[in-house]
């Protein structure tokens, strides 16, 4: 059993709370004006250990840091190829989706859950 740490609760309220997709360094910046004492070493290993105890998922795409989502209901994300803004939305495979992706692939268990890619209205201006 895991022993109870006030900052891992800490980091876990802060993303159970945000509706952004906060990286790292946010998630830090943001707990250090509450906790002057709080270290960005003390947030990286509970950031892996709440993804690792699967109360957080970690969104990564290539060139930008990894983000971090509150896991609570299903949901997949959008992508900007552009800023790394992620969106959620609700949409999930359907069987006939899924399906297709177990044929064209050696996956035979995956998540419901996906993500797509494309530019955002700000980059797109």
């Amino acid at each position: 059993m895991e022993k109870y740490s006030k900052q891992r609760e800490e980091v876990f309220n802060y993303i159970k709370h945000t509706k952004t997709h906060p990286t790292a360094e946010e998630i830090y910046m943001n707990l250090k004006l509450k906790n002057p004492n709080i270290s960005r070493g003390t947030v990286y290993r509970n950031l892996n250990l709440l993804v690792e105890k699967g109360l957080v998922n970690k969104i990564s795409n290539c060139g930008t840091p990894d983000k971090f989502d509150y896991v609570c209901t299903p949901h997949s994300h959008a992508i900007c190829k552009i800023c790394g803004k992620v969106y959620d939305f609700k949409v999930l495979l359907d069987d006939k989706t899924s399906n297709a992706i177990k044929a064209q692939t050696e996956l035979e268990e995956f998540s419901n859950e996906f993500t797509i890619y494309g530019i955002c209205k700000s980059c797109k201006k």
